[in-house]
């Protein structure tokens, strides 16, 4: 095992897989600054700056995917997104599908989301639920470094488009990675921890605080299990089921916002798959439905925390009043 932060794992998955394959290249805003440690082994050719253009990069992406390339696109801030959306959602998502599998996509879009720098809100939002919405489409959101390098080389090899976000919050955060060739399958979760109580589903910065939390349930004589569901898209359902059929008790946390929100679709999954399994409602505790703050304290506080998971569970057993 090794030490590394989220964005050094990032660093070297990149390396790792162009190394291995000499048509994965990386092009965005700032890559070439950012990394230029890539740079200088790869060469201009396969790590470039770009405008300012996320329609115009994430096109580009699309095409050199449809051409044979396997290209990686930095676009910075997850909301900027909203520029890159024809390209990614109405070219990259069905073009496959629409040529009858003659073409194919295998293209990576980076993306950092969620708070933890005190950027604002036309930096900070989660969207990763509307590209779960969009046919054609992966999306991966993980919590620790080993599962962000390799989950991204599992990605840059995968034939369809994938949408890879870095928590904010997490990306100087340390963490063991195992050294060597390791990489880790797209659709399958993490159980964090083990529980016969309550299950809490998670993903990305979310799992630290579930897990914060189940320490301090553990404490009350409350065994929780904490999954990480690392892939929204594809989703483990087998492993969510398992769970809310062993403990009978669901909280699905996260920091985007309720409505049409990942853990809507988990409940929903629960609720048709597991319910006579259930001994209560499945919950969820999520971002509120507004702009996030620029101010840190606030930003802290727009996000669910170990203490209102604990509140949550609580209310859910019938130990803290409704």
């Amino acid at each position: 095992m090794q030490t590394m932060t989220v964005t050094d794992a990032v660093s070297a998955a990149l390396a790792e897989e162009m190394r291995r394959d000499d048509r994965v290249l990386i092009f965005g805003e700032g890559v070439a600054t950012k990394r230029k440690d890539l740079l200088a082994e790869f060469g201009a050719a396969r790590v470039r700056n770009t405008p300012l253009a996320e329609g115009i990069i994430a096109g580009t992406a699309a095409g050199a995917a449809a051409t044979g390339l396997r290209p990686v696109v930095d676009l910075l801030f997850a909301p900027f997104l909203c520029y890159a959306m024809d390209e990614i959602v109405n070219s990259a998502g069905k073009l496959r599908y629409m040529s009858g599998g003659q073409f194919a996509f295998p293209m990576v879009v980076l993306a950092m989301t969620g708070g933890g720098w005190g950027v604002g809100a036309q930096h900070n939002h989660n969207v990763e639920a509307w590209f779960v919405h969009s046919p054609g489409l992966k999306v991966v959101m993980p919590s620790t470094a080993a599962d962000y390098k390799g989950l991204l080389k599992a990605a840059i090899r995968d034939e369809n488009p994938v949408l890879f976000f870095t928590d904010i919050a997490l990306g100087y955060a340390p963490g063991a990675v195992p050294e060597g060739e390791v990489v880790v399958p797209l659709g399958k979760a993490a159980v964090r921890r083990e529980g016969a109580d309550v299950t809490l589903v998670s993903y990305a910065k979310s799992v630290h605080a579930c897990l914060q939390a189940a320490d301090r349930l553990a404490a009350q004589g409350m065994a929780a299990e904490v999954i990480d569901l690392r892939t929204l898209k594809p989703l483990d359902e087998e492993t969510i089921l398992r769970s809310a059929r062993k403990t009978g008790r669901v909280v699905v946390v996260h920091e985007a916002s309720r409505m049409c929100g990942v853990g809507a679709e988990i409940a929903a999954l629960v609720a048709e798959k597991a319910f006579g399994d259930l001994r209560a409602p499945v919950m969820r505790l999520t971002g509120p439905d507004a702009p996030a703050p620029a101010s840190f304290p606030l930003e802290q506080a727009f996000a669910p925390s170990a203490d209102a998971v604990v509140e949550t569970v609580g209310r859910l057993v019938g130990l803290v009043p409704a």
